[in-house]
């Protein structure tokens, strides 16, 4: 079948990591184990240093549906948004490569796209490994909650509005929230969801920040 004629998957997962190789399996397997089966996974490595090429490459054997893309370093901003232009799905989203799935996060997830058609992003529905709370970006002096903040890897976005306002931002870090704002400057149909299905661990030495986008 010539690649023309293949249809497209309902969702694209994109996975950017950066010298994670002791925590990329944890997401992976998470997203293998997922009860929708409707997707590609397109991990951008943002110039690892590290053995993970190594600890992938049985998993970009066994399934075809997971594409391996490495360049120098260039940020979170530049990968999420060649991971984008990489697409080839219905909808977008992320799996930080500290994080996992539950079984049902797609798929809870497809149920609420098929039901809300015009919906361009949802987000929400994240259970919290570790500390819940975040400076204020307002203030840094200041905590905040996670409960009032977006998770950025909870982000599902109707890849042709992405690709409409221009993607994502080229920036080290804040991405997220760069684009969250822009979607609302052009008024994109948005849902918050409560199913905690998407497991934000920030337990690690090296867990971040730059994937929140407070409300």
């Amino acid at each position: 079948m010539n690649d023309s004629n293949k249809q497209s998957p309902f969702f694209s997962i994109i996975i950017c990591t950066l010298n994670r190789a002791a925590l990329l399996c944890r997401a992976l397997d998470s997203l293998l184990n997922q009860t929708e089966s409707d997707w590609e996974a397109i991990i951008i490595d943002d110039g690892s240093t590290d053995n993970t090429k190594e600890i992938i490459t049985n998993y970009l054997e066994q399934n075809q549906n997971i594409k391996y893309f490495y360049h120098d370093n260039h940020g979170s901003g530049y990968s999420k948004n060649e991971g984008l232009k990489l697409s080839s799905g219905k909808y977008v989203t992320f799996l930080d490569s500290d994080d996992e799935y539950m079984p049902e996060h797609l798929a809870l997830r497809k149920k609420i796209l098929l039901e809300n058609p015009s919906l361009e992003l949802i987000f929400g529905g994240a259970k919290i490994i570790g500390n819940p709370y975040v400076p204020d970006i307002e203030n840094q002096c200041k905590q905040i909650h996670l409960d009032n903040c977006i998770i950025g890897g909870t982000l599902f976005i109707k890849r042709e509005s992405a690709m409409r306002i221009g993607g994502i931002a080229d920036m080290r870090f804040g991405e997220d929230y760069e684009f969250y704002q822009k979607a609302l400057k052009n008024n994109f149909r948005i849902m918050k969801t409560e199913e905690q299905t998407y497991v934000y661990h920030r337990d690690g030495e090296d867990s971040l920040c730059d994937s929140i986008i407070q409300i």
